[in-house]
């Protein structure tokens, strides 16, 4: 299968944004007085919408969750947001993508301003033809909306051209209920074990191996 649009997810798949976003979660738990000693307890935030996350893990309800992504964002958007760092070898990748002629889309559940900020602040941004996020007010956070409205805002596409590339089982149901491949990278926050139940198309270790499948 010869991909030609390929959709990005961002953290744990362009960057490592574990350090920032476990900070700004464990900073949210704590004004409920809830205290964190490891970080990588907070590792499962990586990747979900955050308000999911806040239910899931520490049984919020709606409310109380809402809450706590304001308390999130408080520090994410001036310290959390850049405690990040892209993975080796990505932006020789993206490069490679658009000297081939692929048209290279941003689809990430965080919002899509602070994901484009990320990708100035990395010198990222020049390889994308569009940048699909969420919004601030929490809308469009599930995977398969967030994908739509980046193939929409692209044109008209076959979608057997395309291809989701992430680090959890959001971006390949996300992908699955669009009805387009996924590309499962374990070098994010993923297991092979999430990739496989969720029927991801290809599963791959390293930047290598991905790059093989997109070129």
């Amino acid at each position: 299968m010869s991909y030609k649009i390929i959709l990005f997810d961002l953290d744990g798949t362009l960057t490592d944004p574990g350090l920032g976003i476990t900070n700004s979660v464990k900073y949210a738990l704590e004004r409920f007085g809830i205290h964190v000693g490891d970080n990588k307890q907070l590792y499962p935030f990586v990747g979900p919408p955050l308000i999911d996350s806040f239910m899931k893990f520490y049984g919020f309800s709606r409310e109380q969750a809402e809450k706590a992504v304001v308390c999130f964002r408080e520090y994410f958007k001036d310290k959390g947001i850049f405690e990040n760092v892209p993975y080796a070898g990505i932006k020789k990748l993206l490069a490679e993508l658009k000297a081939a002629e692929k048209t290279l889309v941003i689809a990430t559940s965080k919002p899509e301003v602070f994901a484009k900020q990320i990708l100035e602040h990395f010198g990222l941004a020049e390889y994308f033809s569009f940048v699909a996020g969420s919004t601030l007010d929490e809308t469009r956070t599930v995977k398969s909306e967030v994908i739509e409205y980046a193939l929409d805002s692209i044109g008209p596409v076959n979608l057997a051209e395309c291809v989701m590339v992430g680090d959890r089982e959001h971006d390949v149901l996300g992908a699955k209920a669009v009805g387009m491949d996924s590309i499962g990278v374990l070098y994010g926050y993923g297991s092979r074990e999430e990739f496989e139940k969720a029927g991801a198309a290809h599963i791959v270790e390293n930047m290598e191996t991905l790059r093989k499948i997109l070129i």
